[in-house]
């Protein structure tokens, strides 16, 4: 069939058709895609298996999201610790917004906390009235006590009563009201002058640990099992420091309390920083995050008054 000047349907050389005519199949099924091809062609060795992982949802994301590998069996992404107890690891800052409120939320709680024991312990110090009452009804020290353990023991053992609100509240309310009812009878024994000391000096110490646990690049986090260590051997030693009483005992004791709970400040802190920290709390873990301050600086405080009490007898 003629198609114009020159050309025929057997010249290939002008575009013509192939001879033999095209070969059977050569069309796929259905036509091309609409649209066309995509731009740049699809990517070299087919699609991944499994397909693309979905796309990011708003809110946090786990840590290794877009990496290679991520979603694979076995991977764990670098400094990922997921699979591990919840309570101290599992939880990767990414998210600067996350780590901010959580720190905001545990200090606001902290200093609420703070408050009430510095206003506990000025009136069994300074209200003579009361230090009468308290010394005429001893069985309230053992009622705080008591209230101080299984509130405690609550919040340490129960992650459902510290996570739950308003249970964690109302058993933190309750801990630290007791808590401070003690540390008031305990300073009331005391002299006004060195209890106002010890509080001076303990604010202090916990400015500057603090401080120095935000900036320093050593990873306190890893030295969980010797703090515990020497926690067990502060309790051995106080114990033999009740047979073996006497002024330079006292101060031994105090003083390694005192050192030991300064680094449990620092471990603490730690953890409730993340980031760059080998462990870390979950942000859920607030309440718990205020309670291990709380006992640190408590402790701290303790330790202090029993020094310059020592010192000043």
């Amino acid at each position: 069939m003629w198609q114009g000047p020159g050309v025929y349907p057997g010249d290939q050389s002008q575009g013509g058709y192939p001879q033999g005519g095209y070969p059977q199949g050569a069309y796929p099924q259905g036509g091309y895609p609409q649209g066309g091809y995509p731009q740049g062609g699809y990517p070299q060795g087919g699609y991944p298996q499994g397909g693309y992982p979905p796309p990011p949802q708003p809110g946090f994301q786990p840590a290794g999201y877009g990496v290679p590998g991520y979603g694979e069996p076995g991977y764990a992404g670098q400094g990922s610790n997921f699979g591990e107890d919840s309570d101290v690891k599992g939880f990767d800052f990414n998210e600067q917004s996350i780590r901010k409120s959580f720190i905001r939320k545990v200090y606001g709680i902290l200093m609420s906390q703070l408050l009430v024991t510095l206003t506990f312990i000025t009136l069994f110090v300074y209200h003579a009235p009361t230090k009468l009452w308290v010394q005429r009804n001893p069985y309230m020290f053992w009622i705080a006590f008591a209230v101080v353990l299984v509130t405690l023991i609550a919040m340490a053992c129960c992650p459902s009563v510290r996570r739950t609100a308003p249970m964690n509240f109302i058993f933190l309310g309750l801990f630290t009201v007791a808590e401070s009812f003690l540390l008031g009878v305990t300073s009331s024994m005391y002299d006004s002058v060195a209890v106002m000391m010890a509080v001076g000096l303990t604010a202090a110490v916990c400015l500057a640990l603090t401080l120095f646990a935000f900036q320093t690049k050593w990873d306190f986090t890893v030295m969980g099992g010797a703090l515990l260590c020497a926690t067990v051997i502060l309790l051995i030693f106080g114990i033999v420091a009740i047979f073996i009483p006497g002024k330079t005992m006292t101060l031994v004791y105090a003083s390694l309390g005192a050192l030991i709970f300064s680094l449990y400040l620092i471990y603490d802190t730690q953890l409730m920083m993340g980031g760059k920290h080998k462990f870390t709390i979950s942000p859920e873990e607030y309440v718990f995050a205020a309670l291990n301050l709380y006992l640190d600086i408590i402790n701290i405080f303790i330790y202090i008054l029993t020094i310059i009490g020592a010192a000043r007898d």
